[in-house]
């Protein structure tokens, strides 16, 4: 995974691939280490996902989620407008 500069890509990992992570580490039956070679990642990145999943596990059970309320789309289409305008005005100065 190295480009021509020589520097690794970012790795990018699934929802899934964090989860199961951070449940192995939960279970505590091998250490640190082990799961670090396991998985091939830093040991602190193992341990923000453990402590994600300890904070966020409670909203699994009870809470509903919060949809966002109506969004307003008066100064979106305004600004949609505004730009078709702007745009037309300057193909035709520059014709």
């Amino acid at each position: 995974m190295s480009k021509s500069s020589g520097r690794r890509s970012r790795r990018v990992f699934s929802p899934e691939f964090k989860a199961k992570v951070a449940l192995a580490a939960l279970r505590k039956d091998k250490t640190l280490a082990e799961l670090c070679q396991q998985f091939e990642l830093h040991p602190n990145q193992i341990t923000e996902w453990k402590k994600q999943l300890l904070a966020n596990a409670a909203g699994v059970f009870g809470t509903a989620s919060k949809e966002p309320g109506p969004v307003d789309l008066g100064p979106l289409h305004k600004n949609i407008g505004q730009q078709a305008l702007e745009i037309d005005f300057l193909e035709r100065a520059l014709t």
